[in-house]
Order: structure tokens, then C-alpha cells, then sequence
């Protein structure tokens, strides 16, 4: 089911064109792995840390006009002071944004991981839209949503680990 109120696709774009290296992670993942899931309303990434892919992270952000989503606040997001640097991005854990192409999440190092590095070895390529997206591999996805511990992330964990067991897993 596609992700409503997120252009999955310009995001996607936007990090390829600055040649970003990232894995999606979170809701989105568990969609592109064909998980029947609840859609997500937001796309969530975790970059390589270095200072050279968060520069070009920085970038690709500013295209997308990038500004901090935050709860209760005005839908069309709040400026960052400063606006977006790889320094920025590289003292952050996790971030969450509205971007002109919907929200997005930026997540150093998700729950329950050390970030990309973690995460690249048992990751995959899934096709979206004619495109091929770096994704975290499923069992990631649950280890992560499993040290969430958010009650939206522990719903979906029986969907997501049926669906594992189906592949042989």
C-alpha cells in the first residue's frame, strides 16, 4: 500500500541525485518488503555517518526545504536555526522533518542498532516505482521496532514476524 501524504519517490530522488548512501528504514521498509502493515506517513532513513555523506545528505535536504516537524506545531514545519549542515546532521540521533515532498526521519542510529554500519550487511535492494532502494532487511526492521518500544511499533510485530517466518526466516 503506498505511503499517503509522503512523495516517497522525490525523496528518494533527491538522495540518489546527491549520491547519498542510506538504507530505509522503519514503516516504510516493512511496506517495501511487502509487509500488509498499516502504511506509514512518513519515510525514515539511516545515512552512512561519515562527514563527506552527511554533507551530501545536508544537501539534499535543502533541496527538499527541509524544516523540523514537531508535534502540535505548523504544518508546514519550523525553519532550523542555522539551517542544515552535515555538522548539524552529525550531532543529531534522530531528527524528524516536512520536507516540499512530505516527512521524513533521519535516524543516525535507530532503536535497537549502531546505525548504517549495523545495518548494511544483511541489508537489500527492493524495487519502488522503478527504482532500486537500499532497505534494511526485515529481521533489522523488527530488532529495531522491537527496542522502540513504541506501542505503534509493537502492533505491527506479529504482522512483520509472520511474514518472516513466510520466507523461510
Amino acid at each position: 500500500m503506498p505511503t499517503p501524504d509522503v512523495n516517497a519517490p522525490m525523496i528518494l530522488d533527491a538522495l540518489e541525485r546527491h549520491d547519498v548512501q542510506y538504507l530505509v528504514i522503519g514503516g516504510f521498509a516493512a511496506e517495501l518488503h511487502r509487509v500488509a502493515i498499516p502504511p506509514t506517513r512518513d519515510v525514515d532513513v539511516t545515512p552512512a555517518a561519515t562527514v563527506e555523506n552527511l554533507e551530501r545528505l545536508a544537501t539534499a535536504l535543502r533541496e527538499l526545504d527541509a524544516r523540523f516537524r514537531v508535534p502540535d506545531g505548523p504544518p508546514e514545519g519550523v525553519e532550523i536555526p542555522g539551517g542544515i549542515t552535515g555538522a548539524w546532521l552529525a550531532e543529531m540521533v534522530t531528527v524528524t522533518l516536512i520536507t516540499d515532498a512530505g516527512a521524513l526521519n533521519i535516524a543516525l542510529r535507530p532503536d535497537g542498532t549502531s546505525g548504517f554500519d549495523d545495518l548494511q550487511n544483511s541489508s537489500t535492494l527492493l524495487e519502488h516505482e522503478g527504482r532500486q532502494v537500499p532497505v534494511a532487511s526485515l529481521g533489522d526492521v523488527i530488532r529495531s521496532k522491537e527496542a522502540s518500544g513504541r506501542e505503534k511499533d509493537l502492533l505491527v510485530l506479529p504482522a512483520l514476524k509472520a511474514h518472516l517466518r513466510r520466507r523461510g526466516f
